[in-house]
């Protein structure tokens, strides 16, 4: 008997076996979870029927988060099978690569809105139908990244995004608490998912993040499918608004603790002018 026995639940966001969303999938169906998936776009469809084959998923919906009409149907259609629903997983987030290198200052008006509609209010938009067939409360639970709390080169728009994902799982808590509903976020190390890539430098990113965390490692989508499957059982009854790394303690440290002093540039010159 798994944890996540006699649980139903939406994960929004399979694209392939890479993804975060595949990694959770996987550990719901481990502990005993009813699931059905969306996914986005004709490109992805084959990918998702072969996954949501492996784990015996029947309910597979095409479903584009910035109609929100396509929202309301996909719900109507779970709503023929179910007549409630016990969490949901937003793991969905699109930027214009392009604007994923270089400097943030740079920016487009329409890649702003659209990131921000796609990987934030889309988050919004799902609680607001969710909330609904959650009729004995629920778990709603998206991700993040580290970018929403520090500066990272090359992440860009999607920093401010996270950023402001982060504070709607805040808003969303405050507001769903009462109906018995928490709503947490994951902020992932970095994965060499497809979409991670897009990012300038990703292959740089993740080695610096190994060498400096805690643990050594970067983590995996087992990592995150665990956790997530945590946050979103009835073992974290009492976790809402929450912001919960699963990064190998990077976000933890300021400096590895092997950092080569020895070797390290140094002016003395400057030092001594400001000591």
């Amino acid at each position: 008997m798994g944890i996540m026995n006699c649980k139903r639940g939406l994960i929004l966001g399979l694209a392939n076996e890479y993804s975060l969303a595949w990694g959770v999938a996987q550990a719901l169906h481990r502990e005993g979870a009813e699931l059905a998936v969306s996914f986005q776009g004709e490109r992805q469809r084959d990918r998702v029927l072969d996954l949501a084959g492996r784990l015996e998923i029947s309910k597979i919906f095409e479903c584009d988060v910035s109609n929100y009409d396509a929202i309301d149907q996909m719900f109507n259609e779970i709503e023929k099978d179910w007549d409630s629903i016990d969490f949901i997983l937003h793991a969905i987030g699109y930027s214009d690569r392009n604007e994923l290198r270089g400097r943030f200052i740079h920016t487009s008006l329409n890649n702003f809105l659209t990131t921000m509609n796609v990987s934030v209010f889309s988050l919004t938009a799902i609680a607001s139908r969710a909330h609904r067939m959650m009729k004995r409360g629920g778990s709603l639970l998206t991700i993040s990244y580290f970018g929403a709390e520090k500066a990272l080169p090359n992440y860009n728009i999607m920093g401010v995004a996270k950023a402001a994902l982060e504070a709607t799982v805040r808003y969303l808590a405050l507001d769903l608490g009462p109906e018995g509903i928490r709503v947490n976020a994951i902020s992932a190390g970095p994965i060499k998912t497809v979409a991670a890539t897009g990012i300038g430098d990703f292959r740089q990113i993740m080695q610096y993040c190994k060498n400096a965390s805690p643990l050594r490692r970067n983590v995996s989508i087992d990592d995150v499918g665990n956790v997530a499957t945590y946050l979103l059982s009835h073992w974290s009854d009492g976790v809402t608004g929450e912001i919960h790394h699963v990064d190998a303690g990077f976000h933890a440290v300021a400096m590895p603790s092997d950092f080569d002093f020895d070797n390290a540039p140094f002016d003395e010159d400057s030092y001594n002018e400001n000591a």
